[in-house]
């Protein structure tokens, strides 16, 4: 009896789990969605320690999505961008000092999950929209240049780094299989190559008078953001129940 009372709620208590990530079973469809957007890409770091506006550049990315539960879909992307910025728009004594100005170009490439908060695929619904949250993870492949104080300037470096990239959304469907979306998402970069997007590193520049200046701080990581809009088509595949075992009763 206590065994069969222990197996009765760990079913009651993994059955959501079930349903969140195993629910292709219980849909009455499942979907698919390609699309693509365009947007902003800003930097935050030593050169440009907010978050600046005036600081976007281009950037476009690729996506693809597929439902693994109604509320929940894994999420594919590819994103390219610049990234630019200038110490004379800080105003502070280490950015007046250094007047950085560098850009950047990447490319990433991300997987992750996506949370709708409404069941957006429900046809019964008159007007299909959703806010979603969003977190993956990612590599980027990144070229950049800095001019320092105007005069010295470095070759242009590439490397490679990993962020986390975070962030909500939301989507509105125009037709049954069209879609407009808004998204608005921050990667904050991990510990390899993190700090190197701005390129500042002072022992990168033997030629600076002051050696013993520290250009960066070593302990804050580089940060960079993603805000765009974006159109996509989705893709309904119909799940039909599987057939009757047996042979079906004579009349």
């Amino acid at each position: 009896m206590f065994k069969r009372s222990v197996r009765t709620t760990l079913l009651i208590g993994l059955w959501p789990i079930r349903s969140l990530f195993f629910a292709n079973e219980l849909l009455a469809q499942n979907t698919s969605e390609v699309g693509g957007g365009i947007g902003g890409l800003v930097y935050k770091g030593e050169v440009a320690p907010n978050y600046r506006f005036q600081n976007n550049r281009p950037g476009i990315v690729l996506f693809y999505k597929k439902d693994i539960s109604k509320p929940v879909t894994l999420k594919a992307s590819l994103m390219g961008g610049m990234l630019r910025a200038k110490d004379e728009d800080a105003k502070l004594p280490v950015n007046t000092f250094r007047q950085a100005d560098f850009k950047t170009n990447l490319v990433e490439l991300a997987a992750g999950l996506e949370y709708n908060f409404l069941d957006y695929y429900d046809q019964k619904r008159r007007t299909r929209w959703t806010p979603y949250y969003f977190i993956s993870f990612a590599a980027a492949r990144f070229n950049n240049k800095v001019v320092l104080a105007n005069k010295y300037t470095k070759p242009a470096e590439s490397a490679t780094v990993l962020s986390i990239p975070t962030g909500i959304g939301f989507k509105y469907a125009l037709s049954y299989n069209w879609n407009l979306g808004l998204e608005v998402g921050a990667r904050k970069t991990l510990a390899k190559n993190g700090d190197r997007l701005d390129y500042l590193q002072t022992q990168d520049y033997p030629e600076l008078p002051i050696q013993e200046l520290t250009l960066t701080d070593p302990y804050d990581n580089d940060w960079y953001f993603y805000n765009g809009l974006s159109i996509s088509y989705t893709f309904y595949k119909l799940l039909c129940p599987p057939a009757t075992k047996g042979k079906a009763a004579k009349h």
